[in-house]
């Protein structure tokens, strides 16, 4: 794979009434990803606790979910799309990166957020504090993990956290790298500037994104960093290209957000049931949009 565009593919963990009940990602485990991940980048998990249709269908836990997908596709990296800090203490999200990392043999990156989903912090009894406590919170959790994988025994006494001595062994090597989910334009934006290795925005708009992505990289030099250094990623969910046509509207719409700057896609294909749209996004769409112009 050459150039420096990427592709993620990102694998449903929810089972619903279109899937039989199934979580799509243990369908696309046994039947999809063995012929699509040779020709991915990454592969991503999205962190929820429960569906959006129902409660009762089936939503398996995204760290368990990446950890055994990790074991059976060793060549692709992996992420999470993206992790509410909220929903796990932050010593215990550093140890489990650690862990990951060390497992992975250096595949993983930290994809988190401030998290969104007020009933689903509810339910499970924890706090849902406000979007600018929850990214003063975030900021403190990204100090704690780099602290836990680069010192031995390290302590942090933040406003909202505080560890005292948290080892973390093995340090990680190399320390992963750090994805942070967001579009605010107030807080989140300059956060990823100050301190994510990558960002993973929503791309709905020309001007938005031209705007946001202004603002992230403003907000990397004015923290004295070099804005290319961030790496820049969008979502795409879209169902898998079916003819020639569609192949080249999917190559229109990615070389025109490539030209925006946008050099990691993170693909949500939903749930593709035959392998012939995914060879054809493969073989039509991929080289066209990795071939320089």
């Amino acid at each position: 794979m050459t150039g420096k565009i990427k592709f993620g593919w990102l694998s449903p963990v929810i089972g619903n009434r279109w899937s039989d009940q199934q979580p799509i990602v243990v369908y696309q485990d046994e039947n999809i990803l063995p012929t699509a991940l040779p020709h991915f980048d990454s592969l991503w998990i999205a962190d929820h606790f429960y569906g959006f249709d129902a409660k009762t269908d089936p939503f398996m836990e995204a760290w368990t979910t990446l950890t055994w997908l990790a074991a059976k596709y060793p060549d692709v990296k992996l992420c999470h799309h993206v992790l509410g800090h909220g929903y796990r203490p932050p010593a215990l999200t550093a140890k489990m990166a650690a862990t990951l990392q060390a497992l992975s043999g250096g595949r993983f990156t930290l994809g988190i957020g401030a998290g969104w989903r007020a009933d689903e912090y509810q339910s499970y009894g924890y706090e849902f504090p406000s979007t600018k406590v929850r990214f003063e919170q975030l900021e403190e959790v990204i100090a704690i993990c780099r602290l836990m994988w680069t010192q031995p025994e390290p302590s942090f006494h933040g406003r909202h956290f505080h560890i005292e001595g948290a080892s973390a062994p093995p340090l990680p090597n190399p320390v992963p790298r750090i994805c942070i989910g967001s579009s605010g334009e107030k807080i989140g934006l300059p956060l990823v500037g100050r301190l994510a290795d990558m960002w993973n925005g929503s791309f709905r708009d020309d001007e938005v994104w031209k705007r946001r992505l202004a603002l992230v990289r403003a907000s990397a030099e004015k923290a004295g960093r070099n804005p290319a250094d961030i790496e820049v990623s969008t979502t795409i969910e879209s169902a898998l290209p079916e003819s020639d046509v569609d192949s080249e509207q999917w190559v229109t719409r990615l070389q025109h957000m490539v030209d925006l700057g946008v050099q990691h896609f993170v693909c949500d294909f939903g749930h593709p049931r035959s392998l012939e749209p995914i060879h054809r996004f493969v073989e039509q769409v991929m080289p066209a949009v990795y071939a320089p112009r």
